[in-house]
C-alpha cells in the first residue's frame, strides 16, 4: 500500500494518475452540450448505494471509470452558458493549477512551520485585498472557508468588542433580504432569538437608512446595545448594495461595529467601470469577501478583513504544542491566531496565481462582463409581456417570475413558475433558481459566466413560458 503514498518514489505514478483525472474531465468539459442531464435522486442513488467501500478497485482507470457513472457524468457543470442558478463562477485556469498545486503539496496555513511561504502568499493577498478595500494601515485578516464563516468572525469579533456582560442586551442590525449565515451567526453566538433586527428595503432592495436610524434609536432608548450593523455589498437574491456611506454615518453616530458582507459584490474591488458602487466600504470595521463567487475561483476561497489588526485577538489561543505565546515574541507569523479554524488549506494559491497570470484588471473584465449582460438581461424582461422582473440589477442578478396572461390567481401564478422551474431543471437543458418576493414564487437568474450571450438568456426565457405553458394546459385538462 505505501506505493499509494505521494512520495519521491511515486512522483511518476502521481503524474500519471493525475494526467488521466485531468483528462477525463478535460473530456467532460469539451463534450458538455448542456449544464445537468436532468438525472434524479431516484435514478442516481441506486447507482452510489451498490458500490462496497470495503471492496476497492486497486485501480486508477477503474475507479475513475466509476467515477464516470456516479458522478462526472451526471454532475452539474457551473461551466456551461446556460447555467443560470447560484452564486457559483466558472473557473479560471490559473486558479486550477493552484488548486492541484495546493493540494498534493498539502500545506496547512494554521502555523508557521507546516507553510512557510504560504503563510506569506496569504497574508500579501490579505494586505493586498485591504489596500483595495481602503481599510487603512492597520488592517488585517484571514482566509476562510466562505462567506458563512467570514461573517460569523466579524460578528464574533463585534461581539467582543461591545464589551457588554449581559449579552441578551446585544443587537444586530440587517436588512430583510441579508443572508441568512447573519441569524445564524447570532444564534451560535449565544445571542437572543431577538438579536437580529430586520431592517426593510426600498423599492430597489436596498436597506432603508431612514428605518435603520430609527431603530437604532429605540435600541438605545430601550437601554440595548447596538452592537453591530451589517451592510450588504450584493445581496444573494438581487445583487443589491446597501447604502454604504449613510450606513457609516450612523454607525460612528452610534459607535456601533459596521459589517460590510461583500461575499458578491467583492468583485468590484477589481472592476474598471463599477468601483464606485462599493463607496463607503473603506469605512467598515470588517467585510467579508468570496474570492469563489465573482473573482472565478474553485471553492473554497473567502477571507474576512479587519480594519483594526488588534480585534482579532479574539479569536487568538495559544497552545504549547502548536502556537506556544513565545512565539509572537520571537515574531514567528501563524495564521492560526487569527483564525476560527486550525488546519485550514493553501486556499490562498489559487488567488495568488489567478492574479499573477491573468492580473486584478483581467479578473475585473470578467466580472464587469456579467454586470454588462445582466444590464442586458433586464431591458429583455422588462419588453416582455410574459414576465415581470423586480428590480433593475446593480450586479448580475435577475429576479423575475412568469405571468401567464389567461391567469390572475396568485396562488396559480406561482405554482406555474415553481413547476416551470422543476421542468426545466428536469429537462437539463438550463438551470435557474428561485425565491420569494413578498410571499410569491419567483426565478432568479444568477449571472456568473462571461460565456452566457443574450442569446441564452433569450432562449431560457422561452423555455421557462413554453413549460409554463404546458403547466397551464396539464391545469385546464385536470380541471376539465
Amino acid at each position: 500500500m505505501r506505493s499509494h503514498l505521494l512520495n519521491d518514489t511515486t512522483a511518476e505514478r502521481y503524474r500519471r494518475s493525475v494526467t488521466e483525472g485531468v483528462e477525463r474531465v478535460a473530456a467532460k468539459l469539451a463534450t458538455t452540450d448542456r449544464p445537468f442531464t436532468g438525472v434524479t435522486v431516484d435514478a442516481l442513488t441506486p447507482r452510489i448505494e451498490k458500490i462496497d467501500l470495503d471492496r476497492p478497485l486497486g485501480d486508477t482507470t477503474a475507479a475513475l471509470d466509476e467515477l464516470e457513472e456516479v458522478y462526472l457524468r451526471d454532475a452539474v457543470y457551473f461551466h456551461h452558458p446556460r447555467y443560470l442558478a447560484h452564486l457559483n463562477c466558472p473557473v479560471v485556469i490559473p486558479a486550477v493549477l493552484g488548486e492541484a498545486v495546493l493540494s498534493a503539496v498539502n500545506s496547512s496555513l494554521d502555523t508557521w512551520d507546516q507553510s512557510a511561504g504560504g503563510t506569506l502568499i496569504e497574508r500579501k493577498l490579505i494586505d493586498w485585498t485591504t489596500e483595495r478595500i481602503g481599510l487603512g494601515p492597520a488592517a488585517d485578516g484571514v482566509f476562510t472557508s466562505g462567506g458563512t464563516q467570514s461573517n460569523l468572525q466579524a460578528l464574533l469579533l463585534a461581539r467582543e468588542e461591545a464589551k457588554v456582560d449581559d449579552t441578551a442586551r446585544l443587537r444586530i442590525f440587517a436588512s430583510e433580504v441579508s443572508h441568512f449565515s447573519v441569524k445564524k451567526s447570532a444564534k451560535l453566538l449565544g445571542l437572543g432569538p431577538d438579536a437580529v433586527v430586520s431592517i426593510p428595503c426600498d423599492q430597489d432592495k436596498r436597506m432603508h437608512t431612514l428605518a435603520l436610524a430609527h431603530e437604532l434609536e429605540r435600541c438605545v432608548r430601550d437601554g440595548l446595545v447596538p452592537m453591530a450593523v451589517v451592510a450588504t455589498a450584493g445581496t444573494t437574491d438581487f445583487g443589491s448594495i446597501d447604502p454604504l456611506p449613510e450606513i457609516a454615518e450612523l454607525c460612528a453616530q452610534y459607535g456601533t461595529w459596521m459589517h460590510v458582507d461583500a461575499a458578491y459584490g467583492c468583485g468590484l474591488l477589481v472592476s474598471n467601470t463599477r468601483r464606485e458602487l462599493l463607496d463607503g466600504i473603506e469605512r467598515a470595521d470588517s467585510v467579508t469577501v468570496d474570492y469563489h463567487k465573482s473573482f472565478f475561483q474553485p471553492v473554497s476561497s473567502s477571507a474576512v478583513l479587519v480594519r483594526d489588526a488588534a480585534t482579532l485577538r479574539h479569536a487568538t489561543y495559544h497552545a504549547d504544542y502548536l502556537n506556544p505565546r513565545r512565539m509572537v515574541q520571537e515574531r514567528i507569523p501563524n495564521q492560526v491566531d487569527k483564525s476560527l479554524q486550525t488546519t485550514r488549506r493553501f486556499d490562498a494559491l489559487k488567488l495568488w496565481m489567478t492574479l499573477r497570470v491573468m492580473g486584478a484588471d483581467g479578473v475585473g473584465e470578467l466580472f464587469d462582463e456579467v454586470c454588462d449582460l445582466a444590464a442586458e438581461g433586464w431591458k429583455l424582461l422588462a419588453a416582455d409581456p410574459r414576465f415581470d422582473v423586480v428590480v433593475q440589477p446593480q450586479l448580475s442578478t435577475l429576479v423575475f417570475r412568469c405571468i401567464p396572461a389567461s391567469v390572475t390567481d396568485p396562488a396559480e401564478i406561482d405554482r406555474c413558475n415553481l413547476y416551470a422551474r422543476k421542468a426545466l431543471f428536469a429537462s437539463g437543458d438550463a438551470i435557474v433558481a428561485g425565491t420569494k418576493v413578498g410571499g410569491r414564487h419567483y426565478l432568479k437568474f444568477t449571472l456568473l459566466n462571461p460565456e452566457t450571450t443574450v442569446a441564452d438568456i433569450a432562449a431560457v426565457l422561452d423555455l421557462i413560458a413554453g413549460h409554463a405553458e404546458q403547466y397551464l394546459g396539464e391545469s385546464l385538462d385536470r380541471a376539465s
